[in-house]
């Protein structure tokens, strides 16, 4: 239950970041970014920070309407140019992206998707010259060709998504290697959709749910994807793979007519969750299954030469089609699916986003570490790592060229993702979406610290500062917990956090016993032992920071997490008292209900090792579920949550609000319409932030008083 953890999110659709000294302490973990990625004149370019009088402006919950960050990336094969995705927020509902192409030299752009700007998932064509991508021209919406300045765009056919989670898939777009073929994923109707459409509603599936509720879909739209092919020369569309699974995670040979993907084979891939890689071939469109494992792979990806396969895979027997707690660590296989072997093992931490360098001598991949998010590369004969982007920050999306460059997307400590390009050991910043209004806001400094915890074992912390620090009069702190639990938090820019440093108070968060960037042995820590020592983690972390930093008030303490994050705020009030106030967001209260009402049904049966049928389990996941010592909280609770969920449904909020309210807990339950799992609409995210910092001052404003009267 990964909720704004700092992990790539989770898309199921097909279609879908001279200084003053006061500014000194927010900009120098910029800097130091800044001079290690050799780039010397992007520090002034954020300029100095607007004050109010003689005070530093910090960031405010409006400000969610302004920040933008880069998301996917995409440099040209000749690295001449890059295209991009930016996410903004300053439309009603959702946030919304827009791709521009770049010019590397010049800085000049484009953008694609004509005059409304719609388009996203772009794919540079082998010469160069075309990208394709998802977007609306000639009135109808589906996969267009472009040039690459955005002109003569063509439609070429529709594409279809479903409301079927589809966990970490890959590429949907993929150009034949002479640029006459474009296979894309879309999706068609499947067997069970009459009985599903009729009244009454017929369900058979297993996982009949959908990930969000969306309106009046509130059951899985039962589409099957697949891949198509769109023959330029011919103008034909046809559709390659048949039948009642799910193919995606899509890569066409350099050498031949096949195409790489993967697919859940499974007797019943509705409740075993087990990817396989398979590919097929073009003209014929015969299906080769290239593994068939009991553990899972994911996003395979031809070598250059097309001898070779990249993939990621666990080696577990039992993986959890929401979260998983073992590592994906990057694998070798020859193109038969011979000779498979891990090459990532050696790298001790979660990796993601694997692709070979041009000339085929390596692999670069993401790699979790210690709250930040490293860009490595591998050589495919074995060897040590190259550490091509290791700041402190998070990496995102990322490709590369074939004259050796790389771009990426980075989210320093003092912004969102901002777009950058590396090469010959140099790196520079190519977009500065924020620049402006960083330059009018002071940034509050992150310092990360470790701490023995309960049990000696060694665990990371990372403390917000406010912006304008008073070591005399004491700061409220707020321990926010991340999701997962297979997640992890860091240095990197983190909006709440700063708009609650820009009020004067203080965020914590523990890298606690599960989280990932800290080794396999860690993540495992937490196996059979849900709301148990991770939660004294965040517990021990507290009394550490109350120690280290001695201007933290102890009197005015509160406490939030999202999804697993709110799953440990409602545990740990009903273990402690210490914390004025409460805000669990998207979070469980009954294991035992919500295994049995989320879409997915296999997460905790990894968690405990067993279905809750089996071994005992049952009991167990009914002894670790906070409603179940309710009686013990003293702790005013607002329930967050969105109507819609489906990953966690708003039935767990709803059973421990009731029950907060037959023990007398001052209890208020926040519903937002038309939301999934996290809140996603800007106004609603505004909204939340508002409420929350407005609880919180509640009841900090009463510990006062009775500690002044005292």
């Amino acid at each position: 239950m990964d909720l704004d953890s700092g992990d790539e999110g989770k898309e199921i659709m097909l279609n879908g970041r001279p200084m003053r000294s006061r500014l000194l302490a927010g900009f120098r973990m910029f800097t130091s970014l800044v001079i290690a990625l050799l780039i010397p004149l992007v520090v002034t370019s954020f300029g100095s920070a607007q004050t109010e009088g003689d005070q530093p402006r910090g960031f405010d919950s409006k400000d969610l309407h302004l920040l933008q960050s880069v998301g996917d990336v995409q440099l040209a094969p000749a690295g001449h140019a890059v295209a991009y995705s930016i996410r903004k927020s300053d439309r009603p509902g959702r946030p919304y992206t827009e791709v521009w192409v770049m010019d590397i030299s010049t800085g000049r752009q484009v953008r694609l998707g004509g005059p409304e700007g719609y388009a996203s998932n772009p794919r540079w064509s082998p010469d160069g010259r075309e990208i394709a991508y998802f977007g609306r021209t000639e009135g109808q919406r589906g996969i267009v060709v472009s040039r690459a300045d955005g002109s003569n765009a063509t439609f070429l056919a529709p594409v279809l998504g479903t409301n079927h989670p589809l966990p970490s898939a890959g590429e949907q777009i993929a150009w034949s290697p002479d640029g006459n073929k474009i296979a894309y994923v879309s999706s068609m109707p499947g067997p069970e959709s009459d009985e599903m459409n009729g009244d009454p509603r017929i369900v058979r599936r297993y996982l009949y749910k959908p990930t969000a509720a969306e309106g009046s879909t509130r059951f899985n739209d039962n589409r099957r994807v697949h891949i198509f092919v769109f023959d330029r020369l011919t103008n034909r569309n046809f559709q390659l793979t048949q039948g009642n699974y799910y193919e995606h995670s899509i890569d066409w040979s350099p050498v031949r007519d096949e195409i790489l993907f993967i697919s859940n084979r499974e007797a019943d891939p509705d409740r075993v969750f087990n990817y396989d890689i398979f590919v097929v071939q073009v003209d014929t469109a015969e299906v080769r299954r290239l593994t068939d494992t009991p553990n899972a792979e994911y996003q395979p990806r031809w070598s250059p030469d097309g001898k070779s396969i990249a993939y990621l895979a666990t080696r577990r027997l039992l993986t959890s089609s929401e979260t998983t707690m073992e590592d994906t660590h990057v694998w070798l296989m020859n193109a038969d699916g011979a000779n498979r072997r891990e090459l990532g093992g050696n790298v001790d931490n979660r990796q993601r986003a694997v692709e070979w360098t041009p000339d085929g001598q390596s692999l670069c991949f993401t790699v979790q570490a210690r709250g930040n998010v490293h860009l490595f590369c591998l050589p495919a004969a074995g060897g040590s790592p190259n550490m091509l982007v290791i700041d402190r920050g998070r990496v995102g999306a990322w490709s590369r060229s074939r004259d050796g460059k790389a771009a990426f997307a980075f989210t320093s400590t003092v912004a969102p993702a901002e777009l950058f390009v590396k090469q010959d050991n140099q790196s520079r910043m190519l977009t500065s979406l924020n620049t402006e209004l960083i330059g009018q806001r002071t940034v509050a400094e992150v310092e990360s610290f470790s701490f023995a915890s309960f049990d000696g074992r060694s665990i990371e912390a990372f403390l917000t500062k406010p912006v304008i620090l008073d070591t005399i009069n004491r700061h409220p702190l707020i321990v926010q917990i991340h999701g997962g639990p297979h997640g992890q938090q860091g240095a990197a820019f983190n909006a709440t956090a700063q708009v609650y440093a820009s009020r004067g108070w203080a965020t914590l968060m523990v890298n606690y016993r599960g989280s990932t960037g800290y080794g396999q042995e860690l993540t495992d820590a937490i196996f059979k032992d849900q709301n148990g020592g991770e939660a004294k983690d965040v517990l021990a972390g507290l009394d550490a920071a109350l120690e280290r930093y001695r201007w933290i008030d102890s009197e005015r303490l509160g406490i939030e997490g999202g999804s697993y994050g709110g799953q440990l705020t409602n545990w740990i009030i009903t273990q402690t008292d210490r914390f004025q106030a409460a805000i669990p967001r998207s979070s469980i209260s009954n294991l035992v209900s919500f295994n049995y009402m989320a879409y997915y049904h296999d997460y905790l049966a990894v968690e405990f090792g067993a279905y809750p049928h089996q071994d005992g389990v049952m009991d167990l996941l009914w002894e670790r579920s906070p409603i179940r010592y309710v009686a013990n909280v003293r702790t005013p609770t607002m329930l967050v949550h969105g109507e819609n969920d489906n990953d966690v449904p708003i039935a767990e909020a709803e059973q421990f609000f009731i029950a907060l309210k037959d023990v007398g807990v001052e209890a208020v339950m926040v519903r937002y319409p038309r939301e999934g799992h996290g809140i996603r609409e800007t106004a609603h995210r505004v909204d939340s932030l508002d409420r929350s910092m407005n609880w919180y001052e509640r009841y900090f404003a009463r510990s006062r008083t009775s500690t002044n009267s005292r």
